[in-house]
């Protein structure tokens, strides 16, 4: 019988407590018979190590080896210059396609809830890239940068796998939430990469929606969207958001997916102040481990468990987070974590009343088989053969200089150049030539070099630009640099606001 191995970290916090509910059930509903859970060593207890990773060289060899992991919540060390497990896990393994489903669930009331209105909806969320580089500079005295990273196979990966989704689903819409309105070029590629992507799925309806907007309509109409892909840090404050539409991150599962390594896990916090009392609520481990158990191939098992989740909840069983007082069977104790499994598994084989349930497929059996190990790290591209060309460059300084003052000093530098000096920005927005006096300035500039009337793009290289980076070094701290090139003919570069 083909068995599928399961990297296990139980988490932090509460995550062992409702690590346990969630394994007993499976195990009521059978799924021992085709997995096997393999513990692994992350979280807390590698950061006391002093392991700023937070997990060891052996867990990660197990979870490649395994290419599926199940986790409960893990905490992230205060200080001490340990980063999110849970970021470093995603980004680690390539799981490109963060998946949650917002669904109003029997017994979890919500404001929708006691409208009648039933919510069933999904996020998927580029998970890598944006902000969530955690590439961070202090520029200045009073300046830090952090750069946004948008790449066009990041947005590749999470739009197809969106799209494959929502084919699999029957889903007749897929949005895409954006701020390509301010963001040109990075929200921009995302939002042309979503289009480029949707020409394959012509049976499903686009459209795209500003994210400031999307939340204002996630609020007062959620029932509008049937799946929503996002770019990282918009797509994490509006899963949250969706989250909040259901009940809370305690009924929200959340899915990674990657190419060779998939990730199922709680995104609630560990709850310290209730670990170990045995009452926290394994709702959203269960959900997630539902979504684990169709990802490997066990259809049947996970539709068995979630008619029977959905069951127990419409009875009434609840732990002391949540629960209808108008349903039958509520008992004002609310249940231990123990007795809110063992609700669940005594109604496996059962299917709720109140909401629709989930058709039981034949299905019984993994399908999960796991690729090779690659040999080495890949390079995965989009755009190839595209002809490049240096246009400028623009040369970020620490200087306190007032923009009239600075410009003097650069257009000396640029002399005996191909360049000259054309812009002058401040925290995005033209200081120089022009503008306006009531602009304040802080100490970090953007000082724009472009090439000299009659100098055409592809004529020189980039080693002028740095003979005028070295030039500007002997008076200036330079922070950074940027080569501005042309892509095709197409300026690679933006324009500062008011320019």
């Amino acid at each position: 019988m083909h068995r599928v191995y399961i990297a296990l970290a139980p988490g932090d916090g509460i995550g062992p407590e409702i690590m346990d509910a969630s394994l007993a059930l499976f195990k009521a509903a059978g799924v021992g018979d085709h997995a096997e859970f393999v513990p692994v060593d992350m979280g807390k207890s590698v950061f006391d190590t002093g392991n700023t990773k937070g997990i060891t060289d052996e867990a990660v060899r197990t979870v490649e080896d395994c290419g599926v992991l199940f986790k409960g919540p893990m905490e992230t060390p205060k200080g001490g210059g340990g980063k999110s497990i849970n970021v470093t896990l995603r980004k680690l393994f390539s799981t490109y396609a963060n998946f949650r489903v917002f669904k109003s669930l029997p017994g979890v009331q919500t404001v929708y809830s006691k409208a009648g209105i039933h919510l069933d909806f999904s996020i998927v969320r580029e998970n890598i890239e944006d902000t969530y580089g955690g590439v961070e500079h202090r520029l200045s005295n009073d300046m830090i940068q952090c750069k946004r990273l948008i790449s066009a196979p990041g947005c590749d990966q999470v739009h197809r796998f969106a799209f494959q989704t929502a084919r699999q689903l029957g889903l007749k819409k897929v949005f895409c939430g954006h701020k390509a309105n301010i963001m040109k070029m990075t929200d921009g590629l995302f939002l042309d990469r979503f289009k480029f992507a949707a020409k394959d799925f012509p049976e499903i309806e686009t459209g795209d929606v500003i994210v400031d907007a999307l939340c204002m309509n996630l609020v007062i109409k959620p029932q509008q969207y049937q799946m929503i892909v996002l770019p990282n840090l918009q797509g994490d404050i509006v899963s949250d958001l969706a989250a909040g539409l259901v009940g809370g991150l305690g009924f929200a599962p959340s899915a990674n997916i990657g190419k060779h390594i998939s990730i199922f896990e709680a995104v609630h916090g560990t709850a310290p102040d209730i670990a170990g009392k045995g009452v926290a609520n394994p709702t959203s481990l269960i959900l997630s481990g539902i979504m684990m158990l169709r990802h490997i191939g066990l259809l049947k098992h996970a539709a068995v468990v979630e008619n029977a989740l959905f069951a127990a909840l419409e009875t009434g069983l609840h732990t002391g987070d949540f629960g209808d007082p108008s349903l039958p069977g509520y008992k004002k104790e609310p249940a231990t974590t123990k007795q809110f499994v063992q609700g669940i598994i005594d109604k496996l084989g059962e299917k709720p009343k109140t909401v629709p349930a989930t058709p039981v497929p034949e299905q019984s059996t993994p399908t999960l088989n796991h690729a090779p190990r690659p040999s080495s790290q890949q390079v995965i591209r989009t755009f190839v053969n595209i002809m490049s060309h240096v246009a400028g460059c623009d040369v970020y300084l620490d200087s306190p200089l007032a923009p009239v003052a600075l410009a003097h000093e650069m257009q000396q530098a640029a002399q005996d150049t191909p360049f000259k000096l054309t812009l002058i920005s401040n925290r995005g927005t033209q200081v120089w030539p022009g503008g306006s006096v009531y602009t304040e300035c802080v100490d970090y500039y953007r000082v724009r070099f472009e090439l000299k009337d009659g100098i055409l793009p592809g004529s020189i290289g980039q080693s002028r630009a740095i003979a005028l980076l070295d030039k500007i070094a002997e008076k200036f701290i330079v922070c950074s640099y940027e080569l501005l090139r042309t892509f095709d003919g197409v300026r690679g570069y933006s324009m500062a606001q008011g320019q």
